[in-house]
């Protein structure tokens, strides 16, 4: 095994949205659909950091995001979630879903 997991999305999930950062120097906040509850979050080209207090992360404090892995799902308060690169050039991606009946 070489390190990777694989993660299915549920059947129950619909899908609301994408986004992508590219400009996550300074701690910055998702900008999350309407209904979304659920993300799957990707760390392109450099390292993330992350914290889902509401307290912002700095490039050294706060879980840490491996570029290239795919993260599990997190299902929490979307808009609690803030992010910065650990290194100059961090590519964020988020698909966002909303579960069904939502």
């Amino acid at each position: 095994m070489s390190g990777f997991v694989k993660y299915t999305t549920p059947a129950n999930l619909v899908p609301k949205g994408y986004q992508q950062l590219t400009s996550v120097s300074s701690s910055t906040a998702l900008t999350v659909p309407d209904g979304a509850s659920v993300a799957y979050i990707q760390a392109e080209a450099q390292d993330a950091r992350w914290r889902d207090d509401g307290t912002a992360p700095t490039a050294s404090v706060g879980q840490l995001l491996k570029a290239g892995f795919n993260s599990s799902p997190f299902i929490g308060d979307l808009t609690a979630l803030r992010f910065i690169e650990a290194a100059s050039g961090l590519i964020l991606n988020v698909s966002y879903y909303a579960t069904s009946g939502n």
